[in-house]
């Protein structure tokens, strides 16, 4: 069974914590695209966890968890997650954790290119991208570039650095233009050196490994980061990620495109949320903002930023739906509405007098309006709820309304952060 676990909003959705409690089912978690620039927050009996780049399957013993070669790995960040984990109880060896080969190095001078136009935009029109500042679009850059060194070349640091003098000559030309002082090809051997040498164990063919996985029945789970509006195609640009978030991607980011997903489980919030900059139609502001952000925790688990809020977006649910092909629906943070007497729903967009039920193109969506509609909430504790039975009806019928509207099923409903805190619909 091989099953992909993906965003189908913003981002943010849960998806760490509905892995955390899915991976139970299976034997492999893959991450098959992104890097550091975003984290899922697990929740469990062995504590809390803040995962960037490993999969939040690592939290289980048995299972086997894989970085594709779709993803940009920040080694110097990676070693520092690892550490964290290891200081937290948690097992992590070569037997458990398997890199790609072909996944991407992000480097130093990756971060400082970011940092450096995200301040040059901040100054120069006050409207930077809302970048994490982790070098995510540089490196996909260098990828497409063909200018990026890969983890498989840890395995032959010899013909490695004989590549660093011409990029590293390269990079300078940028760095310089910036007004910044340019690296030097000792200190980027130095970066290789400490924190690339720790990793190379862990190195191999992730593709051959995952196919002869699938070959033996073993289920497989492929974990997004981001959702389907920071897609680098699809998604809100300019404000996405620089990877593929969406489901279809996932067996190609894995290392594994002759495969073929058997299901893809979209996560979204009972509410919207979104980290950075960019067009969020329905958006609240003030008192209204700041009572749900309160009650959510609405801070980025990559960074702290307050995230924005907003009630559910019919519009923007339905088109990440669509572009996830989710089969079926994980609704997360359901107890966070929990004290509201009245729930607003997104149902419909205004564009120039005239209402639409289709996402449109980002360059209108600054000029959508949201149109709201109120249902009765049910201003009772969920938290204790284990059964789709306990929930109050008002809850329910939120539920049910959410699967009418976006047009597809919802299996799993969580009124928690703790692994237990979910509902499985159909049972």
């Amino acid at each position: 069974m091989l099953t992909s676990i993906c965003g189908i909003n913003w981002g943010d959705e849960g998806k760490g914590r509905m892995v955390d409690l899915l991976s139970e089912k299976f034997d492999i978690v893959c991450r098959y695209q992104g890097g550091n620039n975003a984290g899922h927050t697990v929740i469990n009996e062995k504590g809390r966890f803040i995962l960037n780049l490993l999969p939040s399957g690592i939290l289980r013993d048995d299972v086997v968890n894989v970085l594709g070669p779709g993803m940009v790995i920040d080694i110097k960040h990676l070693c520092g997650e690892i550490a964290k984990l290891r200081e937290g109880g948690i097992k992590i060896t070569p037997a458990n954790l398997k890199i790609s080969d072909k996944a991407v190095i992000t480097m130093p001078y990756n971060v400082l290119q970011d940092i450096m136009e995200e301040d040059r935009l901040t100054k120069a029109t006050g409207k930077p991208y809302g970048s994490t500042r982790r070098g995510i679009a540089p490196i996909y850059a260098d990828k497409y570039m063909k200018k990026a060194f890969r983890m498989g070349e840890l395995l032959n640091t010899a013909l490695l650095y004989k590549r660093l003098p011409d990029i590293v000559a390269w990079k300078n030309m940028t760095i310089k233009a910036y007004g910044f002082d340019p690296i030097t090809v000792d200190e980027m051997i130095e970066y290789f050196e400490t924190y690339g040498k720790p990793l190379a164990e862990y190195v191999c063919d992730t593709g051959l490994y995952l196919n002869a996985a699938n070959k033996q029945g073993k289920n497989i789970m492929f974990e997004a980061q981001l959702g389907a509006l920071r897609d680098i195609d699809f998604g809100i640009v300019p404000y996405t990620s620089s990877s593929s978030t969406i489901a279809a991607y996932a067996p190609i980011g894995a290392g594994v495109p002759n495969l073929k997903l058997d299901n893809s489980i979209g996560i979204m919030k009972a509410y919207s949320s979104c980290v950075g900059a960019g067009p969020f139609t329905c958006e609240y502001f003030g008192e209204k903002a700041e009572k749900l952000r309160e009650l959510g925790g609405e801070y980025g688990a990559a960074t702290g930023r307050p995230r924005r809020v907003g009630p559910f977006d019919v519009v923007a649910s339905r088109y990440g739906i669509r572009c996830q092909g989710a089969d079926e629906i994980a609704l997360t943070k359901l107890d966070v509405l929990d004290g509201y007497e009245e729930i607003e729903i997104c149902t419909h967009y205004l564009l120039n007098g005239k209402v639409i039920d289709e996402f449109p193109f980002t360059d209108v969506l600054d000029d959508c309006k949201p149109v709201f509609e109120k249902v009765k909430g049910w201003h009772c504790d969920t938290t204790k709820c284990r059964k789709k039975s306990d929930l109050p009806k008002e809850a329910l019928d939120y539920i049910h309304l959410l699967e009418k509207l976006c047009e597809c099923k919802i299996k799993y409903v969580s009124v928690g952060a703790e692994r237990e805190a979910c509902i499985d619909m159909d049972e």
